[in-house]
């Protein structure tokens, strides 16, 4: 049989356009990659609004690095100049001003869509077989995002970029043995200054961005392989139609291409909303000693990480200091996110979809959810209120009554976790329908 040519398998596009696609068509599998992304990728119809954020979270980290190399033609990582070239950005430059309050956001939203990414996988066991390397992807993500902000966070050398990155890089000096070394190799010195400024640019700008999108095209290349989960936790690949398709199934392009643009106007609305007229949020997203240039001879009253890290903040504050070191603190911090990457082996539940759990999973992580959103409000209290939180209660065995539910709340955190082998497998669940339901 007659081998036929590429261009003949591929009806061109009319025009100069079609023929520049076949020639490099011919050169590159640019078709290929189309259809196996968007047109030849099924996936199931029944998506609701928890499937927006996947692509939103696509969007605003594009929108980050726009922004971000748009900042950095101006931007001085020197730590006599940080301060002033940020304000240069802001006062001086056409347009640099909503430049830096779309980035500042855009690391707020970043984390926004995130948090609601993973809730959708906990709501739904998209971390379930076969997507626990998916799963681990997004951790590492996630990961990396924290990464990415706390180095970012340090360089408009503000009151709160330096204490803070202060305070956080002490932590590490609490693991025994290495601690010492390894904060002084982080700081580049033995105290914050222009080496630590200029490391942590490296990191924000170059380091961190190409892992980050290593691991977004991995997460994608392992999505597309195993598929799209949705709402009821059906494989829809196990109901082919004659032809090979999914029969519960649609091409991504064009029916989500365009559902997704509804997602992103609705987004871009309340992000330009905060831009133009709340960008520091009330001091959730700028916080206001951060317009005061760094000063390593005046220490801010309060000294709190940025909202999106202050759960784990709040669960490292709660940890008593045993023997006069923070180290449990440290590990109850880093445990609380490593934890994470185990839950695809911790689940023993027949079905995935929260719609079939059996009530004891639905009681678990609607506490697993109060407990992160409280912690992170405790995390951002200053300990000197904490006792008043709220009005009138007493001392309770000799601590104050936020802590205690800062440590009650940090036991409920790791519960939803170790005990889920448990209640996952006694859970009553209902059974799964064959089809897709809408």
């Amino acid at each position: 049989m007659a081998h036929t040519p590429k261009a003949a398998i591929e009806p061109p596009i009319p025009g100069i356009l079609g023929k520049a696609i076949v020639w490099a068509d011919a050169r590159f599998p640019l078709v290929k990659l189309y259809k196996e992304q968007l047109t030849d990728y099924y996936a199931p119809k029944n998506f609701n609004f928890w499937y927006y954020f996947g692509s939103l979270a696509m969007l605003v980290l594009v929108m980050q690095i726009v922004t971000g190399i748009f900042l950095t033609m101006n931007y001085k990582p020197d730590a006599k100049l940080a301060f002033a070239s940020v304000e240069y950005i802001m006062r001086d430059v056409t347009g640099g001003w909503l430049i830096r309050y779309m980035h500042s956001t855009g690391a707020s939203m970043f984390f926004i869509v995130v948090y609601l990414h993973m809730m959708r996988g906990l709501m739904y066991g998209s971390y379930r077989k076969p997507r626990e390397l998916l799963w681990v992807f997004g951790c590492m993500i996630y990961l990396c995002l924290m990464a990415e902000a706390f180095f970012g966070y340090l360089l408009p050398w503000g009151q709160m970029s330096y204490w803070g990155a202060q305070v956080i890089i002490n932590l590490f000096a609490a693991i025994p043995f290495i601690g010492e070394d390894l904060a002084v190799w982080i700081r580049g010195d033995y105290n914050v200054g222009d080496a630590t400024l200029n490391r942590f640019f490296a990191f924000h700008v170059i380091a961190i961005p190409l892992v980050l999108l290593g691991l977004v095209a991995a997460h994608l290349m392992a999505l597309r392989e195993v598929g799209s989960n949705n709402p009821d936790g059906i494989e829809i690949k196990k109901n082919l139609s004659a032809d090979g398709t999914p029969k519960d199934g649609i091409p991504f392009h064009p029916y989500y291409t365009i559902k997704d643009i509804v997602g992103v106007v609705v987004f871009l609305a309340v992000f330009s909303a905060i831009v133009f007229f709340a960008p520091e949020m009330g001091g959730y997203f700028l916080e206001a000693p951060n317009f005061v240039p760094a000063d390593p001879l005046k220490t801010p009253e309060h000294i709190a990480p940025v909202w999106y890290f202050t759960p784990f903040y709040a669960m490292l504050r709660a940890v008593p200091s045993y023997f006069g070191t923070q180290f449990w603190g440290v590990a109850v911090m880093g445990a609380a996110t490593l934890i994470l990457f185990a839950l695809p082996w911790l689940d023993r539940g027949k079905v995935k979809s929260i719609r079939y759990r059996g009530p004891i999973y639905k009681w678990f992580l609607t506490a697993f959810v109060i407990s992160f959103l409280v912690l992170g409000y405790l995390g951002v209290v200053p300990t000197t209120v904490w006792g008043q939180l709220p009005k009138g209660l007493p001392l309770v065995g000799g601590m104050d009554f936020a802590t205690l539910v800062a440590r009650i709340l940090t036991a409920v955190y790791f519960a939803f976790f170790i005990l889920m082998p448990w209640y996952t497998a006694k859970d009553k669940e209902l059974p799964e329908p064959e089809r897709v339901t809408y």
